[in-house]
């Protein structure tokens, strides 16, 4: 069920203030464009706004700590200038839009921190030689669509985080992950439970990554099954219009033959004379 973008960010915020909260999930509330979302929320360091029905982001508030932007699959075709107020972007997705042109990403070049940039399934990616013509316009970007200049792929954690890490929390060695359980089992119950808690936030992280690659699969899966099925129906409706032209062609030629028969039969006067006034209900 969607909702509004206003009454969504309420329901998230829990009773927090704006400027508590820190990552912001509006996913599906359906807006043409941003409300509800103020210059309050100044520590907001992850905001993702995927298959919202974005046209527009006139009026995208300043947020001078977001760091990570989500804007896939909506109906964005320009107007990037509107984030300028959002300085610190690191990651910004963009997958799934309108956008067409090399020139409506020019705004991006104010954006030194920009390291990580999706663009797939836009229609710009068609263009020749769009690759290298990002990253010329771009040339402090370190990924785009996953991939850097020489087309090797992030690691998992680079496209979690900025610079290999998500934050300065999430710098301990992953390596240790187990050993870290099994000492918490040594400790007393709340803190072990909070070494576990530590844990458990890690593994959801890589299972949320896995994930986002799952969703990206299937989202993939269903445009080729869209664009087979587009192209049926065009086959479909071809082929019901060559038989409706069959179909009158025939009507044509048979009252072409009974008007025939209509006049030599009055030509003769014969007594079995046709009206040559045919209709072609009458033979429906």
């Amino acid at each position: 069920m969607s909702m509004e973008m206003a009454k969504r960010i309420e329901l998230e915020k829990r009773g927090r203030k704006p400027s508590e909260i820190l990552e912001l999930n509006l996913d599906s509330c359906r807006a043409p464009s941003i409300d509800g979302l103020t210059e309050e929320y100044s520590e907001l360091e992850s905001l993702s706004l995927i298959n919202v029905g974005l046209t527009t982001l006139k009026g995208f508030p300043s947020l001078p700590k977001l760091q990570k932007l989500e804007l896939s699959d909506n109906r964005i075709q320009s107007g990037l200038q509107n984030l300028q107020g959002c300085p610190s972007l690191t990651h910004l997705s963009l997958s799934g839009n309108k956008i067409k042109e090399i020139d409506t990403l020019r705004p991006l070049k104010n954006f030194s921190e920009l390291k990580h940039l999706d663009l797939f399934n836009c229609e710009v990616t068609q263009l020749d030689d769009y690759r290298e013509q990002v990253f010329e316009l771009l040339p402090n970007l370190k990924y785009l669509d996953g991939f850097d200049k020489n087309d090797k792929e992030a690691d998992d954690d680079e496209e979690d985080g900025e610079d290999g890490s998500e934050n300065d929390d999430d710098e301990e060695d992953e390596e240790d992950q187990d050993n870290e359980v099994i000492f918490a089992n040594s400790l007393p119950s709340a803190e072990g439970a909070a070494a576990t808690v530590s844990s458990q936030k890690k593994k959801r992280k890589s299972s949320n990554y896995d994930g986002n690659i799952e969703g990206e699969q299937l989202r993939t899966e269903f445009l080729r099954f869209e664009r087979e099925k587009h192209e049926e129906m065009k086959e479909y409706r071809k082929r019901k219009l060559d038989i409706l032209e069959e179909m009158l062609q025939l009507q044509r030629r048979s009252t072409m033959a009974l008007e025939l028969i209509a006049t030599k039969c009055q030509s003769v006067n014969s007594p079995y004379s046709i009206s040559p006034v045919i209709k072609l209900n009458d033979f429906s």
